[in-house]
């Protein structure tokens, strides 16, 4: 992430009575910082961004080039989260900060205009919600993704979005548009079905229940929708009734693709999940530390013995609802065992996107995109953006003190 200082802007929510909180770092090109009633417990760090596509490393696994984040830190407060690490690179914690301190990109959609449109620009496939949701509760204040799916729609970039966020349902009509212009892919998150566990362990996301609405809302209105039922949690979500109960409800909602795999704990993450699992299920610490215990130490990844378990049972329970196997985007040409979709390296799981949660590729090559004319009312502000907000669903204001979600950069 690049932020440079610069000149301060008029902030893009108007909100004179909203108390003022003082920032915890000198943040280059920090507008303001503040909290406000509605989001009780969250300090928003209004910033303005140099740039706003990042590059991801060659080294990566991940089935796309570039991502973008409009915002740092999450309100989910998944405790399993991969991305807390990333916040102590603002010198904000990955436990309670990374879940309360959330940095937003206020300018986003102009500077993603600006470097969309350089001569430089490849129109690669741009992925969103990979670090931190973009359609987590602060979306519904700043809503800065209408404009960034426009703007990608607009310079003809294929685009995908994964969130656990039920606002998403809010840009249907503009993800409609877009589809007509580049190739979108969308994707939910949703591992489990058991809504006590899923309250315990994601406090801040929509529940189950509203996610397959969302699923279902997506595919009634002509757009694809795969699930990532990542992470599936050891000893927790990981039984033969927690699993079929998962695929049969993908299945009913119309889900396109999924796929799913094991608990990763990098550090940051692991500390934090770790504490939560001992104050919780005290009696599944020993066997979650022998579980995740490697050759040099603890490790990020679930033993492989674990790991091609739930494999086995993962392909199992999607041949009995009818997915077809996940794909492995990125390591296409590497053996695999079809039956299980295991593969000894970890990071050829990361890599597999369920089928509709990438833009299909099967376009014809270098085609001209068709031009982008969004007639969804986002271009509104002011009070009128906010009577326009609120297709979202209402569970995910259940509680205010909420963290994240995503894949990886």
């Amino acid at each position: 992430m690049r932020w440079d200082a610069q000149a301060l802007q008029p902030a893009l929510v108007d909100d004179a009575t909203a108390p003022a909180a003082a920032p915890l770092l000198p943040m280059a090109g920090l507008l303001r910082s503040i909290s406000t009633p509605e989001f009780a417990g969250i300090t928003f760090h209004e910033v303005t961004a140099k740039s706003v596509l990042n590059k991801v490393p060659p080294q990566s696994t991940m089935p796309f080039g570039w991502t973008i984040n409009p915002y740092r830190g999450c309100s989910h407060a998944c405790v399993y989260c991969f991305a807390r690490k990333s916040h102590s690179y603002l010198d904000f914690d990955s436990g309670l900060d990374f879940d309360s301190q959330v940095v937003v990109k206020v300018n986003a959609a102009q500077v993603l205009r600006a470097e969309l449109g350089r001569a430089s620009w490849r129109h690669e496939h741009v992925a969103l919600g990979t670090n931190t949701d973009p359609y987590q509760r602060a979306e519904g204040r700043y809503q800065l993704m209408p404009g960034i799916i426009e703007a990608l729609a607009s310079s003809g970039t294929p685009f995908s979005i994964l969130t656990k966020g039920t606002l998403l349902s809010r840009d249907i009509p503009l993800l409609q548009e877009a589809a007509q212009s580049v190739p979108v892919g969308l994707g939910i998150s949703l591992a489990m079905m058991d809504e006590d566990l899923q309250a315990a362990i994601e406090p801040g996301t929509p529940g189950p229940r509203a996610r397959l609405r969302l699923v279902s809302r997506l595919r009634e209105a002509g757009l694809p929708c795969g699930v990532m039922a990542m992470p599936i949690l050891p000893y927790l979500s990981d039984s033969d009734e927690a699993l079929d109960s998962l695929f049969a409800s993908l299945a009913a909602a119309g889900a396109t693709g999924v796929t799913a795999g094991a608990l990763y704990l990098r550090p940051g993450t692991r500390e934090w999940f770790m504490a939560w699992l001992a104050r919780n299920h005290p009696a599944l610490v020993g066997k979650y530390r022998r579980l995740y215990n490697g050759p040099k130490g603890p490790g990020s990844y679930a033993d492989p013995g674990y790991r091609k378990w739930l494999a086995q049972r993962v392909a199992f329970f999607k041949r009995r609802h009818g997915f077809p196997p996940s794909a492995a985007f990125a390591h296409e040409e590497l053996q695999r065992d079809s039956g299980t979709e295991f593969h000894p390296d970890p990071r050829v799981e990361e890599a597999r996107y369920p089928q509709g949660s990438m833009p299909d590729r099967r376009g014809p090559e270098g085609a001209e995109p068709r031009k982008f004319t969004s007639e969804s009312g986002h271009r509104l502000s002011g009070s009128a953006r906010r009577l326009h907000d609120g297709g979202h669903d209402r569970e995910v204001r259940r509680n205010p003190r909420q963290g994240v979600q995503g894949a990886l950069f």
